[in-house]
């Protein structure tokens, strides 16, 4: 049984405030150790989505970054410098934010041009396909929508929504990516409400 304690309007604000720095400090030792990355998942969304409606972003609770796996050892070295522990969990890379952090209070490593899981179509872009947003290196547009419509999870499908809500993505999109995306993306598109 849970146990639930007061609503706290603090450590709401506190956890969302506490992403955005993990983020701004990844990405300055990133930046500072010249190793090439993206910003992916949540927070590169919320980067795009910022763009068109601030009112529209999604909070995410990780870091998720794109990397090359030779660049993992230099990675390690220049974030464990800055406070990061790094982990290998489960099949994940990580870096904790500090040694009692837990796997939710990481920066969470995917490796670039390699498949996330076997079973699928694609693997990630490289760590050329970004653009330069307030000192972050995010994914493009179209390489994060080619990244979601790969794992096309609920939550990818979720951001994907979001993209089509705002008009960043229309109906000239699916003819950008091979089948099965192109798929699913036009069902989205055809039936954003599920």
């Amino acid at each position: 049984m849970v146990t639930y304690g007061e609503i706290s309007w603090e450590r709401m604000i506190g956890a969302v405030e506490k992403v955005r720095l993990r983020l701004q400090k990844t990405a300055a030792v990133l930046n500072e150790a010249h190793i090439a990355y993206a910003l992916v998942d949540g927070n590169a969304v919320a980067a795009w989505v910022s763009r068109v409606d601030e009112a529209a972003v999604r909070n995410t609770r990780d870091v998720d970054i794109l990397i090359r796996r030779t660049d993992l050892p230099s990675a390690i070295t220049a974030m464990e410098a800055a406070g990061f522990v790094y982990r290998h969990a489960a099949g994940i890379d990580m870096f904790l934010d500090g040694p009692d952090a837990k796997a939710r209070d990481a920066v969470h490593v995917v490796f670039a041009n390699e498949k996330v899981r076997q079973e699928y179509v694609l693997p990630t872009p490289g760590v050329e396909e970004v653009e330069l947003s307030n000192d972050v290196l995010v994914l493009t547009l179209e390489s994060l929508v080619r990244m979601k419509l790969t794992s096309f999870r609920r939550k990818d499908q979720m951001h994907l929504i979001d993209f089509i809500d705002l008009e960043m993505v229309d109906e000239t999109w699916p003819s950008r990516f091979q089948s099965p995306l192109s798929e699913r993306l036009q069902e989205l598109l055809d039936n954003p409400e599920g």
